[in-house]
């Protein structure tokens, strides 16, 4: 049924109710590409750790809008020009800027598409919703791509410091309940001001800023490398490399049928690139075609696969082992023995249940798309270098762990 009342409200937990701008961004937000959104869980297997942690992609691109619709507010009242076309564009391009996503969100991401990442799969996304919608969102796809005039209107959507990254700090503590992740978004959005077509923040906003990237940083090592959460996208990452192997192979493996013709084909970016039946066929995998398929696999004949399967289905996740300098090498070779020995391994098995890797958290890179705060003189000045509590030898560092991930039963 058509309906022509498209000026909508949504009730969101974290901000309150939220308005969709206009009858455009609605359509967009009813298409089939953007409803699959609803399906994608925005933190993968974050709930083994964080049960109440199963807000959706869908959510957090609402959340971002919203958002964005705030700076675009702010921004308008200091003086800085942003037409009604270009507030139309940021709405946009911030709602799509995810909706590359595949199942499990990062978890999986270059597991199914060999070498395309979300954002390039967003991109072919926006290109297309654009065909679709008869070219009405060029303005978000020149700004999503940073093609458009207005440098600024790009960093609103992709920077160290744009509306993404403020709604899923402020969705993603509320919704594990860390409260480290809590962070000022509406007090750094009314900081916002743009010098010289570049975004930037007012002085007395800093404070605000430093918390944000300490509460980022914080979140890294909290949630989104929690070592429970590492172990379960392991055996989610093994068990689909076994299932990939085995469907590759010819193998009888249940599947929906999207899912299995990435379980049977290793399509390219080429492949996608000049054939939309790729990116259709994508469009159709959300987290329920992984996860059933999981579900029917802890019954498959192959040992190694049921084993992963099961494991997973059943939350026996591995043992993970995390430290800040590498592990001794012969430690290394002991554990891969025991592997081998106790699960009858061949040697090119053992990467199914044994990982040795590193995981890295950098709260802030001033190499890429610096945050510059806007001094007492209007001169600007690197986060990093204006901040008292994180000066530069502490705010640009990367903190390295090392880690091993193995079943607990050989420890």
């Amino acid at each position: 049924m058509h309906t022509t009342n498209k000026q909508k409200i949504i009730n969101d937990p974290v901000y309150g109710f939220i308005t969709i701008p206009d009858a455009l961004i609605f359509d967009v937000i009813e298409h089939p590409y953007f409803q699959r959104l609803r399906r994608i869980l925005q933190l993968g297997l974050t709930h083994y750790t964080y049960p109440s942690a199963q807000h959706t992609r869908f959510q957090h691109a609402l959340g971002a809008m919203h958002l964005m619709g705030l700076a675009v507010s702010v921004l308008r009242l200091k003086g800085i020009e942003i037409t009604d076309e270009e507030a139309r564009g940021l709405n946009l391009a911030i709602l799509l800027h995810d909706i590359g996503h595949g199942p499990f969100s990062h978890t999986l991401e270059l597991a199914i598409v060999r070498d395309l990442t979300h954002e390039d799969l967003s991109k072919l996304f926006l290109a297309e919703l654009n065909r679709q919608f008869g070219g009405k969102l060029g303005m978000a796809y020149a700004i999503f791509n940073d093609t458009y005039p207005k440098k600024f209107l790009h960093q609103l959507v992709s920077s160290q410091l744009d509306m993404d990254r403020l709604d899923y700090l402020a969705r993603d503590s509320f919704f594990t309940g860390v409260a480290e992740g809590v962070i000022s978004y509406d007090r750094i959005i009314k900081m916002l001001t743009v010098c010289d077509d570049e975004l930037v923040v007012e002085g007395k906003g800093i404070y605000s800023i430093e918390k944000f990237l300490i509460s980022r940083r914080l979140m890294y090592w909290q949630v989104y490398l929690h070592k429970t959460v590492i172990a379960a996208d392991q055996l989610l990452v093994n068990l689909l490399k076994r299932a990939k192997y085995l469907g590759e192979k010819g193998e009888a493996l249940f599947a929906t049928p999207a899912f299995d013709v990435f379980l049977r084909n290793n399509p390219s970016r080429h492949d996608f690139e000049t054939d939309c039946n790729w990116l259709d066929l994508f469009a159709q995998l959300d987290d329920f075609d992984v996860f059933t398929s999981v579900k029917v696999w802890s019954n498959h004949p192959d040992q190694i696969l049921s084993d992963l399967c099961n494991r997973l289905v059943n939350r026996r996740l591995f043992r993970v082992e995390m430290q800040t300098k590498a592990f001794d090498p012969e430690y290394i070779g002991m554990l891969k023995q025991k592997v081998i020995l106790q699960y009858g391994l061949a040697p090119d098995e053992t990467g199914y249940y044994f990982t040795c890797d590193k995981v890295e958290n950098k709260a802030y890179n001033p190499s890429h798309e610096r945050i510059m705060i806007k001094g007492k003189s209007n001169e600007l000045i690197d986060i990093s270098e204006a901040s008292e509590q994180l000066n530069n030898a502490v705010m640009p560092t990367t903190l390295s762990k090392y880690l091993l991930c193995y079943p607990k039963e050989i420890s």
